[in-house]
């Protein structure tokens, strides 16, 4: 698997030729190291996330714990990713994700302390997810060759969900074996954890890459704001309506994708399916989001217009909330599976709409920046609002529908980001 040209890291002094990895042993290795450490990070990214819906209902969790903790996640990634850049320019991609790892490791021990420590710890994880959320793109881009980046983004979302669904699998099981106590089942997470921060260590002998202090900072001002920029100005409306279209997509996306992740197991039992096979299907809703996270970006990469796979993506998270809501207790697996695939699919193929629609690595870094800076807090609303019309109405019916609604927009929005448009002076 050859990494890009891009790759070579330069600091005022000739770089070194480009590496081209599994032409020679050494280039194996580093190959396998890269990998490795690049799934390893992967599986981690959402595992704290995935614990908290299979654990509420049998752990006694409230409706606002249960809120709150859907919240933290969004809100913590939207209000720190437009500081990632700042640690792009200080660390550079791999040293930040390491110590994004440290930082999520961090959260997941911090978890364990009681309820205080959940909620200290989930807002921590969500600070590090954030910069690994920014940065991910920018270095698929950078140390993987282009025909590679669907690949490497589908392998991204199908760790992820696969990290998360194994994780998921457990709560229950642990939460038993530990006599009902929820602070040992939380506990797993810290094992995925260590071992992301070991995999991704490797990576700290390259140097970061030198990146204009304020270059990506001012493209994410210009991508949202407007006035003359970078590059005299050119193409700059388009890139605004670009950023716009990405920040609703993803924004839409993940509001749906973190509402469901907290409350479909409440929706399920509230159906009369059973408090431990509601966590099951919470975690076949994850599996389905490493399905659909990992074929979604590798079939949109091989194409130029990748609009028809955002409308399929969302068609499949239709039937899924039609399933909920026509028949959840008559095939909650079914309906889990489908939903989470097309929820699964919608977020991971925005990493490939980041790659594909930069011009280099800081367009990249700016798109991914404005997109989940806005994207993320515009989701964090999902949950607390879910729970509010749950409370209102005395039921979810309401709540389904209008998150069946959402689709609608998001299918608008995403017409912009899923092509490419010519650039116009």
């Amino acid at each position: 698997m050859p990494v890009s040209p891009s790759a070579v890291r330069t600091s005022g002094a000739p770089g070194p030729a480009p590496r081209r990895l599994f032409r020679e042993p050494s280039a194996t290795a580093s190959a396998v190291l890269l990998v490795t450490g690049f799934v390893l990070l992967s599986l981690n990214t959402r595992v704290a996330f995935g614990q908290l819906g299979p654990l509420a209902p049998v752990a006694g969790f409230g409706t606002g714990a249960v809120t709150l903790l859907g919240l933290l996640p969004p809100l913590c990634m939207g209000a720190f990713a437009p500081v990632v850049p700042l640690v792009r320019r200080r660390l550079g991609e791999e040293r930040g994700l390491f110590a994004a790892s440290v930082l999520l490791l961090a959260g997941a021990v911090v978890r364990m302390l009681g309820m205080p420590g959940l909620l200290v710890g989930t807002a921590l994880v969500g600070v590090a997810t954030a910069v690994v959320n920014v940065l991910i793109p920018v270095f698929v881009r950078s140390r993987f060759a282009p025909r590679r980046a669907g690949v490497m983004m589908g392998v991204y979302a199908l760790s992820m969900g696969t990290g998360s669904a194994i994780v998921a699998a457990l709560m229950v099981p642990v939460w038993r074996a530990a006599g009902h106590a929820w602070e040992p089942a939380i506990g797993v997470a810290v094992i995925p954890a260590a071992l992301a921060a070991l995999g991704i260590a490797p990576q700290l002998r390259y140097g970061k890459r030198d990146v204009k202090p304020e270059r990506v900072r001012v493209r994410v001002r210009l991508l949202l704001g407007g006035g003359k920029g970078l590059g005299g100005g050119r193409g700059l409306g388009g890139d605004r309506g670009l950023a716009w279209s990405l920040i609703v997509f993803f924004g839409l996306q993940t509001l749906l994708f973190y509402t469901t992740l907290a409350w479909l197991p409440a929706i399920l039992v509230a159906s009369g399916v059973a408090e431990g096979t509601a966590g099951t299907m919470q975690s076949l809703f994850i599996v389905g989001v490493a399905v659909g996270g990992f074929l979604t970006p590798v079939l949109a990469a091989a194409r130029t217009d990748q609009r028809p796979h955002l409308l399929v993506v969302l068609l499949v998270c239709a039937s899924g909330y039609a399933g909920l809501l026509a028949a959840p207790a008559a095939a909650p697996a079914l309906w889990s599976f489908v939903l989470g695939a097309g929820l699964g699919g919608g977020q991971a193929v925005s990493g490939v709409l980041y790659v594909k629609r930069g011009r280099d690595h800081d367009h990249v870094a700016a798109l991914s920046t404005a997109a989940q800076t806005g994207g993320y807090l515009l989701a964090a609303a999902g949950p607390v609002a879910a729970a509010a019309l749950h409370t209102a109405t005395g039921g979810w019916t309401v709540p389904l529908l209008i998150l069946t609604g959402v689709l609608l927009p998001s299918a608008a929005a995403s017409m912009r980001a899923g092509h490419d448009r010519p650039a116009r002076d």
